[in-house]
């Protein structure tokens, strides 16, 4: 599975599921990006269906209910759908 790398500062291992269709999700990529993070993302709706199924299992480890978009979180923790105040407050400096 190829993930999609933005380069920014580094502040973990971050990795946002998200549908290249979903306006959410877009919205939480372009926060990522304006809060110069690095993270990498894949779009769940462009895998084969082999992929796609090794994505979902993995976003339902953080949130059953495998709705989009999900942030990864060292692997830990997530933030699930677009949660501007959420994101912001976990990177703030």
């Amino acid at each position: 599975m190829e993930y999609t790398v933005v380069d920014g500062e580094e502040r973990g291992d971050l990795v946002l599921y998200a549908l290249s269709t979903c306006r959410w999700c877009a919205k939480t990529k372009e926060l990522l990006q304006s809060l110069n993070l690095k993270f990498r993302y894949i779009y769940a709706d462009l895998l084969s269906p082999e992929e796609l199924e090794a994505v979902i299992t993995e976003v339902e480890r953080f949130n059953p209910a495998g709705s989009f978009p999900t942030l990864v979180i060292n692997g830990k923790e997530a933030i699930v759908g677009y949660r501007e105040d959420d994101i912001r407050r976990l990177f703030a400096r």
